[in-house]
């Protein structure tokens, strides 16, 4: 071979290794580099009165052939199978040129769209939204609630992806409450991070009243629904702004930007969010001292929770598998700690006293006591069961073997609030406990924690073993209520109801309590 041969071969061969590393490249980066496809929804309404609403998903940049589209089961918050699939109607999928894509129903709550491969294709629906309940749609032709879990199709492989929402609204209603970001100068149009953000973020629309908001640190706290009710609504937020305060106090910081209290209307319940929660609310009656005092204290619950259960949490909720239960033994923390926070956050910031705060743990008490299920179930079988018993057990279904995690979970914040201030001669509460949770799991370790962990930082905090005290987490041992109340100089008297023949256990203040007994009950109160 020729110099000129060898050397016309030599760059042949270069040339080819060069154009086929070239195309590597260019194949990796294709599949690295690939576009997330558009996923843009548009709710509107036709008719109100009907109970329905229409939603449109315009989907762009799907690289396969074949799309699930699914609709979530349950609503973090609400820890029960809802099923919501089943009110979705009319489904149907067209390609660009308006032509009815394939659809297929693998299962329940899931829709397959096939021939969709680099396509724009719409997804059009029915919603049927007729029945008031803070984890349900509704409309009528007044407002309209729409809880996202509920209304929005998501696709598994794109749950970390950002949505746009357009809400179509009836022209007399001028307002829309949620926590999600507005896009600039775009009426009823906004964008979010991901699904689960957007799951986060329930939607109100209606004519709707916004009372006035008031700051901490800096930091706006909105209070909007429908049909708020008469009352007086100044007094209605200077109340609520000492709740947020104290609930702020607790962890010295702030962790959302906005925060927006919305009240939805006559309903049942109130769900927590991150940077907002639902709550069925109705004014009226508030110019009564125990109406508004029990407002404060169930707001207090709601607000709370944006710490407790949205950062705090236990490991298993999150992030959310939306198609089954995310069970976990620790919704006694979740949901029963918090209880105990709404009376301690309503007594410190001076919107109830000393006796009406201890009426409070009585009643979770007397529920206790006299609930037989307490013979049979355990305060972390409660938690877990949930999906089954529902948050309160499941009293009037057979034999009573089951209990409410809210109450057990309030008093079991009592023990162990008593428990370490008596360890450390109150210089540490339960406050600490809550302090070291939201610190090392949300904030450093940014994950939930298991129960073992919960346990271990406890006694860190407590600086002893706390396994006698646990033992009314895992067992059903009864509780020696008299000996953790001692250590704030206090005590149980105990009565018979002469009508039911119920246990009545009322809280006593003892004599001749020594000093270290004063100090705890002055910290316990926050005197």
């Amino acid at each position: 071979m020729s110099k000129l041969q060898n050397s016309f071969f030599q760059s042949c061969l270069i040339i080819s290794s060069l154009l086929i590393l070239s195309a590597c490249t260019l194949n990796n980066k294709t599949a690295a580099d690939l576009p997330l496809p558009d996923l843009q929804y548009t709710i509107s309404i036709k008719d109100p009165s009907t109970h329905c609403f229409h939603v449109e998903l315009n989907f762009s940049g799907w690289m396969r052939d074949t799309v699930d589209l699914k609709m979530a089961k349950w609503m973090p918050g609400y820890y029960q199978i809802m099923d919501y699939a089943k009110g979705v109607t009319s489904f149907s999928a067209l390609d660009n040129k308006g032509k009815n894509l394939p659809v297929a129903r693998p299962d329940s709550n899931t829709w397959r769209v096939s021939g969709i491969i680099n396509m724009t294709f719409r997804v059009r629906y029915e919603i049927k939204a007729d029945r008031r309940f803070v984890a349900n749609n509704y409309l009528d032709t007044t407002h309209a609630y729409f809880v996202p879990e509920a209304t929005f199709l998501y696709v598994k492989e794109l749950i970390n992806k950002p949505v746009q929402i357009r809400i179509k609204v009836n022209s007399p209603w001028d307002k829309t409450a949620t926590g999600l970001d507005s896009l600039p100068e775009k009426a009823n149009e906004f964008t979010t991070s991901d699904f689960d953000m957007l799951f986060d973020c329930p939607i109100l629309a209606g004519n709707l009243e916004e009372l006035p908001p008031f700051e901490i640190d800096g930091i706006k706290h909105r209070f909007i629904g429908y049909n708020l009710g008469s009352f007086n609504k100044i007094e209605f937020m200077a109340k609520l702004k000492e709740v947020v305060k104290e609930g702020v106090s607790i962890f010295g910081e702030i962790p959302y930007k906005q925060f927006t209290f919305i009240g939805i209307g006559p309903g049942y319940g109130g769900i927590e969010h991150l940077n907002n929660t639902t709550v069925s609310f109705n004014g009226n009656g508030l110019d009564k001292k125990e109406s508004m005092n029990s407002m404060m204290s169930y707001l207090a619950h709601e607000y709370f929770h944006n710490f407790n259960v949205k950062r705090i949490r236990p490991f298993e909720l999150g992030p959310f598998d939306y198609e089954k239960e995310n069970r976990t033994n620790l919704l006694w923390v979740s949901e029963g700690l918090s209880m105990y926070y709404e009376y301690l956050i309503v007594k410190r910031a001076g919107i109830i006293n000393n006796k009406e705060f201890l009426s409070e743990l009585e009643g979770n008490i007397n529920a206790l006591e006299n609930d037989s299920g307490r013979y049979y179930q355990s305060l972390v079988q409660s938690s877990y069961n949930t999906w089954i018993d529902g948050p309160f057990g499941n009293p009037g279904k057979g034999a009573d073997k089951s209990i409410s995690y809210y109450d057990k979970g309030a008093v079991t914040g009592l023990i162990l609030d008593l428990s370490i201030r008596n360890a450390t001669e109150n210089d540490k509460s339960l406050d600490d406990l809550m302090r070291l949770l939201y610190n090392r799991y949300y904030k450093i370790l940014q994950r939930g924690f298991t129960d073992a962990e919960f346990q271990q930082a406890a006694e860190s905090v407590a600086g002893i073993s706390l396994s006698r005290e646990f033992e009314y987490v895992y067992t059903t041992r009864e509780i020696d209520y008299n000996n953790y109340l001692s250590f704030a100089g206090l005590g149980i008297a105990e009565t018979k109801d002469g009508l039911n023949g119920k246990r009545r256990l009322s809280i006593i203040k003892l004599e001749n309590t020594s000093s270290i007994q004063d100090k705890i009950f002055k910290g316990l109160f926050g005197d």
